[in-house]
This record gives C-alpha cells, structure tokens and sequence, in this order.
C-alpha cells in the first residue's frame, strides 16, 4: 500500500494498493489477449476510440485536475488550462495519425521479385512514467502505442497514480478492448515485474537516469525494445545583442514551470560576457516576479517540489555550490511553513565542471555563466553528458541556425524556452556516463 502525500501541505491524502507480482501477470495477459483482437482493428477503429477518449478527458477535466492538483502541487491554471486541453490536443493527434501510417510500399527491390513493406504493431508495451507530468506522460505512452494497433500496461510513479489510473478507465469507457490498457500501481519492484513478464514485447520508459539503467538490464533477457527518455540539462545560449528582457522572461519561464522538474528546464544558462551583467539584472528581476504559493489559487506560478526528501536535495546542490565559492543571488532558502516549497534561485560564480552545472537538480535553480564568442559558448552548452533540449537567444537569424546546427540535443528553441506541439517528436541524443558504467 502507497501512502500519497499532497506536497502542498504534506498531508496524507489517500492509499493506493501495490499490485503483486502475480496482478501484474494477470494484467499483462489480459492485455495480450485483448491485443489479439486490438491487431485486426482497422485504422478508423482505433482512430474512433482515442477521439473518444479526448472527449472524455475533457469530460472530466475537473477532476483530472483535482488528482493532479492534489498529488503533484502544480498550480491548478497550470493543469486546468494548459497541461490538460494539451493533453487532450495529443490524443486527437494520435488519433489522426492511427489514420495516417506510412511504411506501406511495393516494388521490385530484388530481380524478379515484388516486395512489400507493411507496418505491424509491436505487441504489448509496458510503459513507466515519471511524477512530474503525470497526465501528460501516460497520454504520450497511451496515445502513439495503441493508435499503432498495441496493446498496454502502464505503471505510474507512485506518488502520482490516480491521474492514469481514471485514464486507464476512459479507455475501457470508450470502447478498447477489454483489458487492452491495464494499469499496475507499486514501486520499483512493480516496475521490475512488468520489463521482465514474457507477454510483454516492449518496454518504454521516461524517467531518470536510473530508472532507465535498471529498465535496460531488465530487459536483456527477454531481448526487449526499450524506449528510453532520461535526464536533461538544458542550456540557453545568450547572445550580447538579444532582447534581454525577452530572455529574462523565458528562462525564468522555462526554468521554474513545474517547479523546474521537468527534464528539459532551462538550468545552464551562459551569456555573452559583454552582456553578461545587464542580463544577471534583468533574470533577477524575472525570477523574482514568479509567485509561490498554494496551488489552488489562481495568482500561484509555482507549487512545491514532490516531496520532503527531494527538496533536501535540491537544497543540498544549492548549499553545496555556495560552499564551493558560488554565490546565491536570487533565493536559494527553503521558506518555512507546511509542505515542499523552494523559491526559483539565481546561482553566479559555479565553474563549468561543479555538480550544480553538471548534474540534474530537478528545481527551480538557474546557473549562470559568461562566455567568449560563438565557439565557446557552444562548447560549454554541449559540455555536460546530457543532450535533451536548449535553447539560443539572439536577434541574428544566421547565428541562431548556426549555433542550433551546433548543439548536440534533441530540441533546440529560438528564442524562447518549452514550446512543444502535438506533431514535433521529443527526444534528446548522448548517454549519461553514469549509464556506462
């Protein structure tokens, strides 16, 4: 049994039951039997039951909001009218795009012979998903897997379930197969069950660095795709002859939305040493302006970080680097009161090799460090061994694309910061060193 904790207040607010060993077996082969079926289903089928289900996400909107709200502390305009119609936006897009499946070709490719290429669905997926975008999340694992004609079982974070737990019930509701998509809820142990169950054929996982070492060795011996979407730090290259105040906007934005955990928050950021000083002003001024608060009300900007333990850790990065010589020019202090607050904070000073430039911190800290020229500040942007997304910062179009043909990431944004739609692919390049070992 998971005990959830609203991180607002650090109350309790429910118990959800782990599955055991033998329920996630039981929930993989109803999958697999469903997905017999499921295979035979004509693209317009499969369309037809994922536009149903955006209709009743929308449906039950409120309430999405609610768990959401209560389990991960983000502010609730930040679900209510962002993360949810967003949510509902990808649904309606896979739905489309279970339409619309290329790879289906003929011709003659050997001498004397036609040949035909044909897309099939993979199987049952076992999808993991992180806590800090839990909606969001299980429709990106969800959508494209069964628009492709798979099958489903997904695990929630478990601090976070309830969300994909009624989601998972939309599905039925809409008409898939029975068991098609099952949900299993649990800890790492739970997770361990599901990559190694032999009914499932795939594994796709978002979440830490860790977790996708371990899903990765999991999967060895049943010889398993696996799908992977890690860790990031992401830099913004700002150049001298940006709009300052345009940057100081959206990097505060895109380094405190969701309390800065999300893997493509803006945390590097590395400015023109000319500018360097107009632009530490302006980011102190735009980093002040973003409210804390309860996540109930309409005015809060940000909410909590997850849990006790990870605000000690945030504070630990933080504390750490102002004992290596860094100095905390915006926040830096958890406030005191109930739950896990921590205030968007401007570190100044971190050399390029510290953890807190390095590593993944997963709140609202924004480093900043100046750069000489156009080749440094790409070498310090690529000089991590992450390789999610970024972001440059200037008024010269030509550098812009050039600089972006540059950086060794999966996204780069001109410009601004966080940006995503429905039809752009997410996904980063490199390993983490910490993956070879």
């Amino acid at each position: 049994m998971t005990t959830l904790i609203n991180p607002a207040t650090g109350a309790a607010v429910e118990e959800v039951p782990d599955t055991e060993a033998a329920g996630v077996a039981e929930v993989v082969a109803r999958s697999r039997a469903a997905f017999a079926q499921w295979r035979e289903a004509t693209p317009a089928d499969r369309a037809r039951v994922l536009l149903r289900v955006a209709d009743l996400v929308e449906r039950d909107a409120a309430e999405l909001t609610r768990l959401e709200v209560e389990e991960t502390g983000k502010p609730l305009a930040v679900m209510r009218d962002g993360e949810l119609p967003f949510s509902v936006d990808n649904l309606r897009f896979f739905a489309g795009a279970a339409r619309s499946l290329d790879g289906t070709g003929a011709g003659v490719l050997s001498a004397g012979y036609t040949s035909m290429l044909v897309r099939r669905p993979i199987g049952v997926v076992g999808s993991i998903t992180p806590w800090n975008f839990p909606l969001v999340m299980a429709v990106w694992k969800l959508g494209p897997a069964v628009a492709a004609g798979n099958g489903v079982v997904i695990k929630p974070a478990p601090q976070t379930p309830r969300s994909t737990m009624a989601l998972v019930r939309l599905f039925a509701e809409a008409g898939a197969p029975d068991g098609l998509v099952g949900v299993v809820t649990g800890g790492a142990e739970v997770g361990a069950a599901l990559v190694a169950d032999p009914g499932v054929d795939m594994v796709s996982v978002t979440g830490s660095t860790r977790t996708g070492r371990e899903v990765m060795r999991g999967a060895v011996d049943g010889v398993k795709r696996v799908h992977l979407e890690l860790g990031g730090k992401a830099p913004a290259v700002v150049f001298a002859d940006a709009d300052l105040a345009e940057m100081a906007g959206g990097v505060a934005m895109g380094a405190t939305y969701n309390t800065g955990q999300d893997c493509t928050a803006a945390t590097r950021v590395y400015v023109e040493r000319s500018a360097q000083a107009d632009a530490v002003a302006a980011l102190e001024a735009a980093l002040g302006r973003i409210r804390p608060g309860d996540p109930w009300s309409e005015g809060t900007d940000i909410g909590p970080l997850i849990s006790a333990a990870h605000r000690s850790r945030v504070a630990g990065f933080v504390a750490r680097a102002e004992a290596e010589g860094a100095r905390i020019a915006v926040g830096g202090r958890p406030p005191d009161g109930p739950g896990f607050f921590f205030p968007p904070t401007l570190v100044l000073g971190a050399g390029q090799r510290s953890e807190i430039v390095q590593d993944e911190v997963f709140g609202p800290v924004v480093v900043v460090i100046p750069f000489d020229g156009e080749d440094e500040g790409v070498r310090l942007a690529n000089d991590t061994r992450y390789g999610l997304a970024s972001s440059i910062w200037t008024r010269d179009v030509s550098r812009a694309l050039r600089v972006a043909h540059r950086l060794d990431v999966g996204v780069t944004w001109i410009n601004d910061h966080l940006p995503i739609a429905s039809e752009a692919p997410h996904g980063g390049v490199k390993a983490p060193a910490s993956a070879r070992t």
